[in-house]
């Protein structure tokens, strides 16, 4: 075996040289290991000993263009705890190689290429050659010794050095002496303080990265002391000590319910306690022909799917710490499932989610396929709606599986739906105000069109659904299951037409008529005539001295308040909302319809994780997160992002796991980069891990998370390149950082009342962002328009048809709003919530403009349409978007491209380049919008426009492009053979692309 790079002696018979090595134990003869006393230019080497455990250390050397030593070399001497040395002498040469040996055949000689080594202080530990001394400054017994120990999982360093001093001493000099290996994600160090009790310390790699305390160096003092993560604690527990082993189980779960819906039971329990902490239960599910099966859960509420029908299911919990311990079985609960199945099981269809452009529906207001459905709700006089026959909820899944073709023709292979889960308040058609987080509403379903046939349908068509979730807050009435209030107000005389009488047996759905009061929006379950026991409201029943918009009398309690006593602190915020961009925000209702949920408390956390993974199972393809921002980064990085990705692995593997595409609503309403210079309320800011460790305590966490990044600020914030080109050449992205959530580009929707103002305003917040190549890029929604306007877009078509050129074509996803593509509604004021009739606004219902059949057999290309819907796709702006979805499936770099403008002269103008070597894959392309650009410093080749089909030959680096005009573009495709071809013209001339 060749063991190192060097041609072996002449003659050299291996087997006898090991027979005749003389092994020499570290330290056992100062001269063998001294290799020359000479004083010419001399080199120590100093050996970690800590990863290979030898009984004997050689070193086997050799200067620039000199003889190596005689295998197996010679014997090095103990330096200090966990490292042996050896002094050579280099003569003339300045530089020399190395490798290591045992003297009994077992090498260290750095993967057959030898270690190459310098003058001076040398070390080599674990492959890594550093400069510095780890055995300097060895406490010496008469001093005040003081140990360091230095986390190192956050840092991830191959070598670590202390850099320090005592208090009115002199420092080491750099980069410091090493650190020594002290247990699992620890380095340590002890050193003499002398007679000082106070020292500082900074610590380093030894090749130029440091860490010291943001320039204010670690503050340390005599005894133990410890650094983790930016913080130094002084007279600290020993991390390295053995801990008792922990033998206490914890108690077992209590109150342990199971309702059946269908085939699926929902098991529900109170948390089990545990002196160090439930890490986890264990459910045993005993019936049907399975027998019995035991399944691990995470949270305290667990969705048992695909069961079989009519069928007696037993089930008993367990909770289970960190040691393994496993507490008793909790008391038996039991449920029968259903005769039908109320949901199957999809999959994800998975696949990088930059390929698919989204369309954003309203799913209440898209298309009425099942009018049985319908529903106008108490207020459906009061905002004019009655007068229009057009009641809140009107569209369904029904209708939109009957429609998921005209999405399609339009090119769109996403799908964002509104929230799913029924709802409960007065005007709830939108979705945004939950009250049972585990059923579907049935004013979406029908017959047939299910919420998983939904799922299923769109699959079958390759196009996918993302579900509109939310984290932050329940509906007015509490959250089924959680917590829902006893009683808000009084029931007298004034208010009877409004607070139905109690039904006792009667549960609200949404969609059924309570026989009594003759309404689906029955809410007698929550008034009362006389006060009841139990009440926690407090001066319930007493006028407030107000009065109702109708002139009736308005009492303490007869609406929820957050400050009121209606909800309890553990699982609900206590107080509103006064500073949008303050730590309130995330602590605070919103809005009296919007009951602020406590995300920092386990149980409600399990509540939601539960609920979702419900959602999980179903197939979908990703989540939006509605109002992220209110729930502290910490607390989505701690819990419910890891908790969408153990589902989706769980369920359907790695993979589908890694392209589960959520993204967040982070509401930043203002043009800057950093949101009123709160980096806690920018949406670049949830794209990110956290990079120290907060409090085990969740609430104790968000506080301190929001002090440290706001004291942190805008300019000490992570960046990243991941969005960005090298030159001309794509990098691998480096997601080691990222959080799991992706954002809504607000930056750009904010700007995007001129397209050029979006594309530069966008393109300044990318370095802050993980990866904006992700960002959900749209120009208006259901919420507002560019600028925060309250209108729908109304800049005209000449202008959307450049804003929908630049989205396709830019970094990120396109995304339209429902219509849009027709300028639906453009200038009518979005939302005014019941006081104005929906017909007039942004949220008006579309199904009059895709009346009709239409099908489509591929994205962007249908095949037939009658009816209005006909009409709809021969717009202007619908042949502009099908013909840019064409472009932009065509060409990968449109899609997943890094991006750059060095090199380019020309206002909306970009190169954009993606490879993947292991798919064969590399696509370059040159884009403008509307103005003409000069590409300099580019790969010479043949470039075709996918638009136009023009040609050009690049031979010095060098290429012009006309101004194409107002909405239209050019993208020059680098031809690079085979299939990398250049496409050439995509589609045909429309009225934009030309």
């Amino acid at each position: 075996m060749n063991l190192f790079l060097r041609p072996a002696p002449a003659g050299r018979v291996f087997t006898v040289l090991i027979a005749l090595l003389v092994t020499l134990l570290p330290g056992a003869s100062a001269g063998a290991a001294k290799v020359s006393a000479t004083t010419a230019n001399t080199a120590t080497v100093y050996f970690s000993t800590t990863s290979t455990d030898w009984s004997a250390y050689n070193l086997h050397w050799a200067p620039a263009g000199g003889a190596w030593t005689t295998a197996p070399g010679v014997g090095m001497e103990a330096g200090c705890a966990g490292w042996v040395k050896g002094t050579v002498d280099l003569g003339a040469a300045t530089a020399w190689q190395a490798t290591f040996n045992n003297g009994s055949g077992t090498w260290d000689n750095n993967g057959g290429s030898n270690y190459q080594l310098g003058t001076g202080v040398v070390t080599v530990k674990d492959g890594v050659v550093a400069h510095s001394d780890p055995c300097a400054d060895e406490p010496s017994p008469e001093g005040n010794a003081a140990t360091v120990y230095y986390e190192t999982t956050s840092v991830s360093w191959s070598t670590y050095n202390l850099h320090w001093g005592p208090a009115g001493g002199a420092w080491t000099t750099a980069p410091g002496i090493g650190l020594e290996a002290g247990c699992t994600g620890w380095v340590k160090r002890t050193v003499d303080l002398g007679s000082a009790t106070t020292w500082q310390a900074t610590f380093n790699n030894g090749n130029g990265t440091w860490d010291n305390n943001n320039g204010a160096n670690y503050q340390l003092g005599a005894g133990i002391n410890t650094v983790r993560a930016g913080t130094a604690t002084k007279s600290a527990d020993d991390p390295c000590a053995a801990a008792d082993p922990d033998t206490t189980a914890p108690s077992a779960p209590g109150n342990v319910g199971a309702a059946a819906t269908g085939t699926s039971i929902v098991l529900t329990w109170d948390a089990a306690t545990d002196d160090t902490g439930v890490t986890g239960y264990q459910i045993t599910r005993t019936g049907g022909t399975a027998g019995t099966s035991v399944i691990s859960a995470t949270s305290t509420v667990f969705s048992d799917t695909g069961l079989e029908e009519g069928t007696a299911y037993v089930y008993t919990v367990k909770a289970l710490d960190a040691a393994g311990n496993l507490s008793a079985a909790s008391a038996e609960a039991q449920a029968t499932t259903g005769d039908q199945p109320e949901q199957g099981t999809g999959t994800p269809l998975g696949g990088d989610p930059r390929k698919d452009p989204i369309y954003f529906v309203l799913t209440a207001r898209f298309y009425d396929g099942d009018s049985s459905n319908n529903r106008g709700g108490s207020q459906h006089v009061k905002s004019g709606n009655a007068a229009n026959n057009d009641p809140m909820f009107r569209g369904d899944f029904k209708g939109l599986v009957e429609k998921l073709d005209y999405i399609k023709g339009l090119g769109m292979s996403a799908v964002w739906v509104t929230p799913v889960v029924l709802n409960r308040s007065d005007y709830d058609y939108h979705g945004y105000h939950g009250y049972d987080f585990y059923k579907v509403d049935p004013r979406l379903e029908s017959a047939g069109a299910s919420y998983q046939d939904l799922i299923d349908a769109a699959h079958a068509k390759g196009m996918k659904i993302y579900q509109d979730v939310v984290y932050n807050h329940s509906s007015r009435w509490g959250a089924k299951d959680l917590f829902t209030p006893t009683v808000y107000g009084v029931r007298d005389s004034q208010w009877s037409w409004y607070y139905d009488q109690l039904q006792d047996g009667f549960e609200y759905d949404g969609l059924t008529v309570e026989p009594v009061s003759g309404k689906s929006y029955y809410n007698g379950d929550l008034w009362s005539t006389a006060e009841p026991s139990g009440n926690t409201c407090l001066n319930w029943g007493v006028p407030t001295g107000g009065k109702s918009p109708e002139g009736y009398t308005i009492y303490n309690c007869q609406w929820p308040s957050p400050t009121s006593g209606m909800f309890p602190a553990s699982l609900y915020h206590q107080c509103w909302i006064g500073n949008w961009e303050g730590e309130d925000s995330r602590s605070c209702w919103l809005h009296e319809d919007l009951a602020d949920l406590n995300t920092e408390n386990a149980q409600v956390q399990n509540y939601l994780i539960g609920a979702y993974n419900k959602y999980i199972d179903m197939g979908v393809d990703g989540f939006r997160v509605d109002t992220a921002v209110h729930i502290p980064r910490v607390t989505w990085n701690r819990r419910f992002l890891p908790a969408i990705q153990e589902r989706v692995t769980q369920q359907f593997g790695a993979e589908k796991a890694k392209d589960f595409f959520v993204f967040g609503e982070v509401a930043a309403f203002v043009n800057d980069k950093w949101n009123r210079g709160s980096v806690n309320h920018s949406a670049q800011f949830f794209t990110w891990k956290e990079r120290r460790e907060y409090s085990a305590d969740d609430e104790v966490a968000a506080i301190e998370q929001f002090d440290y990044e706001n004291g942190m600020g805008t300019g000490n914030q992570p960046t990243s390149t991941n969005a960005f080109l090298d030159g001309n050449s794509y990098h691998a992205p480096d997601h080691s950082k990222f959080s799991g959530m992706n954002i809504i580009d607000m930056r750009m929707h904010m700007n995007f009342g001129d397209a050029s103002n979006a594309f530069h305003n966008g393109k300044d917040s990318d370095d802050s962002t993980n990866d904006a190549t992700y960002n959900v890029v749209y120009v208006d929604s259901h919420d507002y328009g560019p600028n925060k306007s309250s209108e729908r877009y109304t800049g005209g078509t000449d202008a959307w048809a450049e804003n929908m050129s630049l989205m396709w074509t830019f970094r990120g996803i396109p995304t339209l709003y429902y219509g849009s593509e027709i300028e639906f509604q453009k200038g009518q004021k979005i939302d005014c919530g019941p006081s104005c009739p929906l017909a007039t606004t942004g949220r008006a219902y579309y199904g009059d403009k895709v009346e009709g059949t239409v099908t489509a057999s591929d994205f962007g290309v249908v095949d037939s349409a009658s009816g209005a819907v006909a009409t709809t796709l021969d717009s202007a702006l619908v042949k502009h978007v099908q013909r840019l979805n064409l472009i932009r499936r065509a060409v990968p770099a449109l899609q997943m491209g890094q991006y750059s403008t060095d090199g380019i002269s020309g206002n909306m103008a970009f190169k954009r380049r993606f490879t993947d070597s292991s798919a064969g894959v590399d696509s370059f392309a040159l884009v403008t919008v509307t103005d003409g650009a000069t590409y300099s410093n580019i790969p010479n080749g043949t470039y075709k426009d996918a638009v136009t089909g023009d040609v050009k030959t690049v031979t010095n680096g060098t290429l012009t492009v006309a101004a194409p005009g107002k909405g239209n573009l050019r993208a020059y495709v680098l031809d690079l053979g085979g299939a990398n071809a250049a496409p050439g013209k995509i589609g045909a001339n429309g009225p934009y692309l030309k």
